[in-house]
């Protein structure tokens, strides 16, 4: 079977991009559900953004201690363990009868799309025709961008129109983990040389000199787009049912995904604005962004929370996109999984620690300021990155 399906072209790189996106849907299906857990479960709006978050935490410690371990003993078993780690989330949400149950939910959520993130990715590209190729690129892109819009969009439709809304959605995603598992055990496997797991050592984010310059503005960009997906999947719909009144689970759902939907746009588009030129113009679009949702906050006003999705997730994945390819070129070959795991650190720490400062003061001053103290600050880190841009020597015309 993996000879016959090594042999079908661009099958098997279309198969590996479906269990990609199955895996990171799953990391977001919690999104529009949080309200009701609260209802349930009893806790605040800081408790929300920090359940949230321990998923970023998860992420971080793959990436860091076990991000190279698909190099070493292929990329098969690793997605496996990721995919086993993703059902085992399900569970924990499924059998949810406290707060703790949330918790290691999350976390076996983040330790699933940490194993994912690299592996995938190089796995998608590997078994595409000619390796490495920017249609392959894009697969691998819109799987993991186009799996977290699908999860709360699949868990808000769920929960909206279908009965058990907090049991549904996890046993859907189980079904097709299985299913997942099942087309991975069919696809070959790309890593020849394989090494014991004990060879696999934590990767110790590093940046050589001459990356420096080139990773500030794009560290900041990208810790700014993580952040602002950070709020939309966490503290969004509780803005919506408070100040918009959308109980509506699927629209919430909806608003979240299409923020990652146009982060597929956005990545698509770098290959025909060139990196140079995507960097810039993804940093006023995330400026766009934040400045809707602000007015979005301050006049409660559904259309510009659409808009600001919209934009925001479209200035995200042009920022993003290009950033990790102009850190990857600038990084000398024997340290460039250093960097570009220093990056990611910096992106995951985007979508955690903001939101839950949001979360903080949100107990103190109420949710629509704490919003908009987040977005200032956002804001200024942004404007800061593309002034950058444009004025260093042999800055971009945009």
């Amino acid at each position: 079977m993996d000879g016959g399906l090594a042999r079908r072209g661009w099958l098997p790189c279309y198969v590996s991009g479906a269990v990609f996106a199955v895996c990171m849907a799953g990391t977001t299906l919690p999104t529009p559900l949080y309200s009701l857990y609260q209802d349930e479960l009893g806790f605040s709006e800081l408790t929300v953004t920090v359940v949230y978050a321990v998923y970023a935490f998860g992420v971080i410690g793959v990436l860091l201690l076990a991000g190279n371990a698909s190099d070493a003993v292929g990329r098969r078993p690793v997605l496996l363990v990721g995919l086993g780690c993703a059902a085992a989330s399900a569970v924990c949400f499924l059998g949810a009868t406290a707060l703790g149950w949330l918790f290691a939910g999350r976390l076996l959520s983040g330790l699933s799309a940490g194993l994912f993130t690299g592996a995938a990715t190089a796995y998608v590209m590997e078994l595409a025709p000619g390796k490495g190729s920017p249609r392959a690129s894009l697969v691998a892109t819109a799987a993991n961008m186009g799996g977290l819009g699908c999860g709360p969009l699949l868990a808000g439709l769920l929960a909206q129109y279908a009965p058990w809304p907090l049991r549904l959605p996890f046993v859907g995603h189980l079904v097709l983990l299985a299913a997942s598992a099942a087309l991975l055990l069919g696809l070959p496997e790309t890593v020849s040389r394989r090494r014991p797991l004990s060879t696999v050592r934590p990767q110790r984010p590093g940046l050589p000199p001459k990356v420096r310059a080139v990773f500030g503005p794009a560290a900041l960009a990208s810790f700014v787009g993580f952040a602002l997906f950070g709020v939309f999947t966490s503290v969004s719909p509780a803005f919506l049912a408070q100040f918009l009144d959308v109980d509506n689970h699927a629209v919430s759902g909806l608003i979240v995904a299409l923020a990652f939907f146009a982060s597929i746009a956005g990545q698509a588009a770098v290959g025909r604005m060139g990196e140079a030129r995507s960097l810039p113009l993804g940093c006023a679009g995330l400026l766009g962004g934040l400045t809707l949702l602000a007015c979005a906050l301050w006049w409660h006003l559904l259309p510009l929370v659409v808009l600001s999705a919209l934009l925001g997730g479209a200035g995200q994945g042009l920022a993003f996109r290009a950033a990790l390819a102009q850190v990857a070129a600038a990084s000398p070959a024997d340290h460039r999984a250093a960097v570009i795991s220093s990056l990611f650190v910096v992106a995951y720490t985007g979508i955690s620690l903001p939101v839950i400062g949001v979360g903080i003061l949100s107990g103190h001053i109420g949710l629509q300021d704490a919003g908009l103290v987040f977005i200032a600050c956002m804001a200024v880190l942004v404007a800061c990155a593309g002034v950058y841009l444009l004025r260093r020597p042999g800055g971009v015309r945009v």
